[in-house]
């Protein structure tokens, strides 16, 4: 049986009470069908008053869930086909950001994401999904591709951040980042960028700059992570639950604020609990989206996107 995070323990206990009577059912041990019906109504009951209160901090731990769908699990129930494109012809081939050519539905698109692992190891390889300056590089060549070659670019962000470390900062880290914005800013095709899981800080927005931004139901969006605003302003981690209300970094937070333009429902309990609901989901959004936006001349689509933009981060007082 999973466990489950502290907020939902009920549902897991009653969970657990349900898989017990099935076995004992299956076992021919009684019929305990009544039971099981009782108890899936309170679970659904309790499922429902959960997720429909959850805080910041607690939408944060279902985002960070690795039982997630990752960019792979994407790339498989999402597309017809993929076709993998490597390197950035400067240092290397960053694993924690992929990209490719690949058929959503009837539309041939670019597809680029953050690659985060199923384990260990392969978290290891991937870097756990935080990108060096070879990972940007690589996505705006693929960007710069499908622009010559008239393809929609989907970008699927999920990062806790770019990686911090030394030998990305000696290899440009903010350079990169920085001129994925302004050449993502006036890129000529459409440009859908979907928030699937943690979207943190300019390891996000180094992908995130598009024509429609859209965010899963239990993902989060920030400039920094709440532990580390908490540990900037407090100085203690501890105080990241009180950040993260601060933060405003929950979709429907964001979709009031009008950083992003559509919520992607997920199943209760986050899009782990069913890969194929949620992803289908996806799908109809970015294929909604893009017949909004193909039909868009070049110079309104990038008159729209710089509206979009500039109109962010207007406030009262």
């Amino acid at each position: 049986m999973e466990i489950g995070l502290d907020f939902e323990k009920p549902v897991v206990e009653i969970e657990e009470m349900i898989e017990k009577l099935r076995k004992l059912s299956a076992e021919n041990k009684g019929d305990f069908s009544g039971q099981i019906i009782e108890l899936q109504a309170r679970c659904d009951e309790h499922k429902e008053r959960i997720y429909s209160s959850l805080t910041p901090w607690q939408t944060v731990q279902i985002a960070r869930s690795p039982k997630r769908p990752i960019l792979q699990d994407y790339i498989s129930l999402l597309c017809t086909d993929f076709f993998e494109l490597h390197g950035d012809r400067r240092f290397g081939d960053d694993a924690a950001l992929i990209g490719g050519f690949a058929t959503i539905g009837d539309q041939k698109v670019m597809i680029i994401g953050h690659n985060k692992g199923k384990n260990i190891k392969e978290n290891a390889e991937r870097n756990f999904g935080q990108a060096k300056p070879e990972g940007y590089r690589k996505a705006l060549r693929l960007m710069k591709i499908a622009e010559k070659y008239n393809l929609p670019v989907i970008s699927l962000i999920d990062t806790q951040g770019a990686y911090p470390g030394l030998d990305a900062e000696e290899r440009g880290q903010a350079e990169a980042i920085a001129r994925n914005l302004t050449e993502m800013a006036r890129l000529t095709v459409p440009i859908i960028c979907i928030v699937a899981g943690e979207g943190g800080s300019g390891g996000a927005l180094g992908i995130g700059v598009g024509d429609s931004i859209c965010m899963l139901r239990y993902s989060v969006y920030s400039v920094i992570s709440p532990e580390g605003c908490a540990a900037i302003l407090w100085r203690d981690g501890a105080n990241a639950p009180i950040a993260a209300q601060a933060l405003k970094i929950t979709a429907p937070e964001l979709l009031e604020l009008g950083i992003i333009d559509e919520i992607i429902p997920e199943p209760l309990g986050g899009a782990h609990k069913n890969y194929a609901e949620t992803i289908a989901n996806v799908k109809e959004s970015i294929l909604r989206n893009l017949k909004k936006l193909t039909v868009l001349d070049t110079a309104k689509l990038l008159d729209k996107r710089f509206e979009k933009f500039a109109k962010m981060g207007v406030f009262t007082q």
